[in-house]
């Protein structure tokens, strides 16, 4: 079966259509008539469909883009895989069309319509089969270009969020109260534990990898190295290094050299950094922080993944079982499963619950383009687009697919070795906060959808949604008709909420808790990043800088609305937030645009309330030295 429909022979592109039991003549009009240029700039298509088997013998080198129907059977799919590698092996720039869910057509046309989109953009045949391969469409790209010609607003920060002024008060006495709640009414909801953990642990060991390159114990003592370096951090890390969760294991590791016992004290360390950081040993610094070494329980070396999974069963499990997702990078995936496959069985013998434990991976599809200084596409060195990880903003997809009720949001590497008791209460208290507050918002929503709310109950509603949810009600809202009120109160309440534990500020890098200006004087909570606010401008780094709080990402999230369903969390996003970084690609300076950040701009639209609590609840481990911290020692 093949066909061929040509026309103008100027600007021409040649498309070959790949798919068994295709109508090749049909096939071929069909895409001709969806191709038809508007304009005598257009490029002209010419379209040629070929049958799978004779596509494994043929050697095409015309073709600019190859697009495969996907099959049915397990024999056409075998050689469709086949056809796959030949093309990725010629770098011949191909894609997919599935037709299951969607007519070949109508498939058909929407490729097209994208393709012709792509080239006026001055895009190759080869760049949109790799935009197209990442499930990224073209508007997507325009926008992502636009944004780096534009660049990304800033957000206005009118005050910062501070005790009874946007963060609830939260003392031990009321966290007792909103934790029994929970405990009491868990079991009606299916509960996960979600922990982002993609990132290697490249900066956690910068110090060490700098010295272990640079120092020469032939030339210098360390303590001369220190001096000259002023490096304070490999003077703490050597006075606690025998402390260190990971000190005797790799002392074990040395002694088998016969020669260690006789080196000098300096060449000791030296060897012993090196031995730590070498991929041949130990290779930390190329490690995902959650299967690092952090807690030494009388001889058991604990790792952030066991302590996830102790705090788990602490505060997130219901129903007789207990549910965690960790995101990870896939490179990471088998290091996550060796050290869950060593933790698991004990923790839940000891506990008497079972884990239901997945893993996630950011998607190629958040995945942002790249550009030059001049804003224009960089290429690779094979002239392929470059496209950068979408940064943690990206994992708003993979929470939106989590199959659960509530979800508590923690990063990896905030793990304690003391403080679990501390830090369940508070996330008990935290899930108390949002069942309530959810429980009520579900009864007002009813009460609109059943129309039997009356004035009365409308003003009360509004009462609660500015003084509990703190939201913005409009001073003119009184004048408003009762169905432009229930519209009003509907819009305001039908949202996925969170609450945000919130520590005082102890000048730790990062975001906290502030009011910021909305369009027409609104103000609203959010969590900012010193990135997201002008810092040129003195007024705002000034409100910025007096933030009496600090945000640990610690979350509490109801991601169903009062129906039960799940909420499409696309929709609240802030799309105009995001971050512009500056990158170093094979010594050439690169733009990347990160996605608005996961607490950030991804949840921008929820309704957010923030409460506060206790600094032993936050416990990061941004450097190795931060595992020489009380939390992180045995008492």
């Amino acid at each position: 079966m093949e066909e061929n429909i040509a026309g103008r022979t100027t600007n021409t592109v040649n498309i070959t259509i790949y798919g068994n039991e295709l109508n090749g003549r049909e096939v071929a009009e069909t895409f001709a008539q969806f191709a038809n240029p508007t304009d005598n700039t257009a490029p002209n298509f010419v379209f040629r469909t070929v049958s799978i088997d004779k596509a494994l013998n043929e050697d095409d080198k015309t073709t600019q883009l190859f697009i495969i129907c996907d099959a049915t059977n397990d024999a056409d799919k075998a050689s469709i895989k086949k056809l796959k590698q030949r093309l990725t092996t010629n770098n011949q720039p191909h894609i997919m069309i599935n037709s299951n869910n969607t007519p070949f057509f109508e498939a058909g046309k929407t490729v097209l319509d994208e393709l012709i989109r792509a080239k006026e953009m001055g895009l190759s045949e080869t760049d949109f089969a790799d935009i197209r391969n990442k499930g990224i469409d073209i508007q997507t790209i325009i926008n992502q270009l636009n944004i780096f010609k534009d660049g990304v607003s800033k957000t206005y920060l009118n005050k910062p969020a501070s005790l009874k002024n946007g963060i609830i008060e939260l003392p031990e006495e009321i966290a007792l109260k909103y934790a029994s709640h929970f405990d009491s009414e868990k079991d009606n909801f299916t509960l996960t534990k979600f922990v982002p953990a993609s990132g290697a642990a490249t900066r956690m060991f910068k110090f060490l990898n700098e010295f272990a390159s640079e120092f020469n114990y032939d030339k210098e003592t360390i303590n001369a190295y220190i001096n000259r370096k002023k490096d304070n951090h490999l003077r703490l890390f050597l006075v606690g290094l025998e402390k260190m969760p990971f000190y005797k294991n790799i002392i074990e590791v040395l002694k088998e050299d016969e020669n260690f016992a006789a080196m000098p004290k300096d060449k000791k360390i030296f060897v012993f950094i090196k031995t730590m950081l070498s991929s041949k040993h130990f290779d930390f610094a190329n490690k995902p922080k959650g299967i690092l070494p952090f807690h030494n329980y009388n001889g058991f070396i604990a790792t952030p993944i066991y302590e996830h999974l102790k705090e788990t069963i602490a505060y997130a499990s219901s129903k007789g079982e207990a549910n965690i997702q960790f995101t990870i990078s896939e490179e990471h995936m088998d290091g996550f499963i060796d050290e869950i496959k060593t933790v698991k069985e004990n923790i839940e013998k000891e506990s008497g619950i079972p884990f239901n434990i997945t893993f996630s991976f950011q998607q190629k599809n958040t995945d942002t383009l790249a550009v030059n200084t001049d804003n224009t596409p960089f290429r690779e060195a094979g002239g392929h687009l470059f496209f950068r990880p979408g940064g943690h903003g990206a994992l708003i997809e993979n929470l939106g697919q989590l199959d659960a009720d509530i979800v508590f949001i923690k990063n990896i590497d905030n793990v304690s070795h003391n403080n679990t008791h501390t830090i369940a209460l508070y996330k008990k208290a935290l899930a108390g906060i949002l069942i309530t507050l959810q429980d009520q918002v579900f009864t007002y929503l009813k009460m609109i959808e059943e129309d039997s709310i009356s004035e009365e109950d409308m003003n009360a509603i509004f009462a609660f949604a500015k003084e509990k949810l703190l939201l913005h009600i409009p001073a003119d809202v009184s004048k408003y008709t009762p169905q432009n009120k229930k519209e009003f109160i509907f819009n305001l309440l039908n949202k996925p909420i969170r609450i945000c534990g919130m520590v005082k500020n102890e000048g730790e890098p990062g975001g906290g808790p502030f009011w910021i200006e909305c369009s027409k004087g609104a103000l609203s909570l959010q969590i900012v990043e010193s990135s997201q606010v002008d810092l040129d401008n003195k007024t705002q780094k000034e409100i910025f800088s007096t933030a009496t709080h600090f945000n640990p990402v610690d979350l509490v999230c109801g991601l169903k609305n009062y129906k039960g369903e799940y909420f499409d969390l696309h929709k609240f996003v802030d799309k105009t937030s995001g971050f512009i970084v500056n990158k170093n690609r094979f010594g050439k300076e690169v733009k990347s645009y990160e996605l608005p950040g996961l607490w950030n701009g991804a949840m921008a639209g929820w309704i957010t309330l923030f409460a506060e609590v206790p600094l032993e609840t936050f416990n990061p481990v941004k450097t190795v030295n931060d595992l020489l911290k009380p939390a992180h020692q045995p008492w």
